[in-house]
């Protein structure tokens, strides 16, 4: 997909105030996709994507509350903390039907982040295609890369991202918004294997205090 292509296609990233969120937001817009800024505050939006247009130099971002977002975009990008999951997909719900959601969410357990958390419906990713069921294209990624890695939005990152889902042409898509924001994206199965994917997280959080570290990640060998 060429810059041009990619200026056709607008992705939403709803808690894109957070800073994952945002480090994310940068990359992509500069790569030629129309990215929307989404928050549950639209004014909070707004203002978060004006302060990364200043950041970026240019007019790159726009910012619209999480439904009005979802509305307006093809690919969904849900970076919202797992407290705020259930309920943020409930009020994009109406929105997402025949899209692509990606689903960034990990399901950890404040304060014990550095201990992996398995959620009833056993991921993230696998309790949003139950609540949103089949109509929706779900596809779980960017799990294990940190925001620190991705602050400076022309700077390379050193992590591989896994890619989780059922769809092969939603994960291919994924995969060049991973490409657009400077990494190697793979394809590590059904959105089953999403439960492995979001559980390294609390690892590599145990990691980084632990050899006092700033954002470990994981590279795949091999390939």
């Amino acid at each position: 997909m060429t810059d041009k292509e990619r200026s056709i296609v607008t992705v939403a990233v709803l808690g894109g105030t957070g800073k994952e969120g945002s480090a994310l937001a940068q990359r992509w817009a500069l790569h030629g996709y129309r990215v929307i800024i989404g928050s549950r505050d639209g004014e909070r939006a707004k203002a978060r994507a004006a302060e990364l247009n200043q950041q970026l130099g240019g007019d790159y971002l726009t910012g619209m509350e999480n439904s009005e977002a979802a509305q307006q975009a093809v690919l969904v990008v849900l970076t919202v903390p797992y407290s705020a999951h259930k309920d943020t997909l409930t009020s994009v719900k109406p929105y997402l039907d025949g899209k692509i959601l990606v689903d960034v969410t990990v399901p950890m357990m404040p304060p014990k982040v550095r201990t992996v958390h398995i959620p009833e419906g056993k991921s993230a990713a696998l309790e949003a295609r139950a609540l949103l069921g089949d109509g929706v294209r779900i596809v779980s990624a960017f799990q294990n890369v940190s925001h620190e890695k991705l602050n400076d939005p022309n700077a390379p990152v050193d992590c591989d991202i896994l890619i989780t889902g059922d769809d092969d042409e939603a994960k291919q898509e994924v995969i060049r918004l991973v490409e657009a924001a400077g990494m190697r994206g793979i394809d590590a199965g059904t959105l089953e294997n999403s439960v492995a994917a979001e559980a390294l997280t609390p690892v590599l959080l145990y990691i980084n205090r632990k050899y006092k570290t700033v954002g470990s990640g994981i590279r795949i060998t091999g390939i």
